[in-house]
């Protein structure tokens, strides 16, 4: 189960906070103790899920594989299931550990040294594209050189390249929105009179839209095989289900499944951006306490023009940022139906960059923070 049902967790938390008051108020003012008692809760909602998913998959491998469980009784089931939960713990435990003693978020590092992890098969299969074993009329079996393999590798790398700088690109990009505030005297000294922004990302979300889509898509395939475990060699409307819930995350169902997946994806992922941009960023919010502070947009009259101004660019820099995140989910997952799978999914680049663009912000700050002491004073 890895590390998913805590990240899971983490955005069901998070998600509740939009919706539960107390819960919000506890996010925003709650300060360290109420970072506490939202980690507390993560983490007991993890067990919860790390459990059903346990149990989940006891279920659909014991039906599957039946002679590998010959005594599938409780006890066989709880030891299995205790594992699996004890697994997600260690992992849990382990990323909280490098959190507290490391650099950077500790579950964001296992998750990139996992993807990172498959890198040395993916350049296995790129060597094995331009260097193929080819057997001549006496049997004997000797490597040779590919030109088209080698064409398609160059291509691979190419892509890959250009397809991280996208990423690096959308990550750092923002719009910036000009805002000056009003001088003003207190006593003797006067304040304001300053000019200053408001960083508006391009991809505010980052890879929440995508995990939530993916969640939604997988769901059904997930509850499905719990009861029918042979469900994906068997035919009829919950097969079709199952099949085209999984679509894009194998290669073994049609392509016309696929595409259709792919789209549904598309969409999904879309919506859920601007779901999660709007409920990140307020432009009500944001020209309330522009307001309050004595500042303004040149051109634009404070109050709801502001916020009409503010929520048009946020529009229009969203739509922005959700097509190139799902085109980013959905490219590597088409491409399992060629000849080359080699390709990371979305999810798997846009987690890799960001980890590793915090990780250098992290090192930056620590390297201007560090005092050098000794013959410099």
């Amino acid at each position: 189960m890895s590390i998913t049902p805590y990240i899971t967790a983490q955005i069901v938390v998070q998600l509740l906070g939009f919706v539960i008051p107390s819960l919000e108020k506890l996010q925003k003012e709650g300060g360290q103790e109420g970072k506490a008692k939202i980690n507390r809760w993560t983490k007991v909602l993890t067990l919860f899920l790390a459990l059903v998913e346990g149990i989940g998959i006891y279920m659909s491998y014991s039906s599957r594989y039946p002679t590998v469980f010959v005594d599938p009784g409780f006890k066989t089931a709880a030891i299995i299931v205790l594992a699996l939960v004890t697994g997600t713990a260690i992992l849990m435990w382990l990323g909280e550990q490098i959190t507290n003693k490391g650099i950077g978020n500790g579950i964001s590092m296992i998750i990139f040294i996992g993807i990172v992890s498959r890198i040395p098969g993916a350049a296995r299969t790129l060597y094995n594209l331009v260097v193929q074993a080819v057997t001549d009329v006496t049997g004997v079996v000797s490597n040779a050189f590919s030109t088209v393999g080698f064409f398609t590798a160059i291509g691979v790398v190419i892509g890959a390249i250009i397809l991280v700088a996208g990423v690096v690109f959308v990550q750092q990009s923002e719009r910036r929105v000009p805002v000056q505030y009003a001088k003003k005297v207190v006593g003797r000294k006067m304040y304001g009179g300053q000019n200053t922004h408001i960083p508006l990302k391009l991809a505010v979300a980052g890879v929440i839209p995508i995990i939530f889509a993916s969640s939604f898509m997988t769901f059904p395939a997930m509850i499905i095989q719990m009861f029918n475990a042979n469900i994906a060699y068997q035919t009829g409307f919950w097969a079709g289900v199952y099949k085209f819930s999984i679509a894009t995350s194998t290669s073994s169902v049609p392509l016309g499944y696929a595409i259709a997946n792919a789209t549904i994806y598309f969409l999904l992922i879309l919506g859920f951006t601007y779901f999660y941009t709007y409920a990140t960023v307020n432009p009500a919010e944001l020209s309330s306490n522009i307001k309050k502070n004595g500042g303004f947009i040149p051109g634009i009259r404070a109050g709801k023009p502001t916020t009409d101004y503010l929520s048009n660019i946020l529009s229009r820099i969203t739509l922005f940022g959700g097509i190139f995140l799902s085109l980013i989910a959905i490219l590597p997952m088409l491409m399992r139906f060629t000849t080359l799978n080699i390709a990371f999914g979305g999810t798997s680049i846009l987690i890799v960059v960001g980890v590793a663009l915090e990780a250098i912000q992290q090192l930056e700050s620590r390297l201007v923070m560090r005092h050098y002491k000794g013959f410099l004073e």
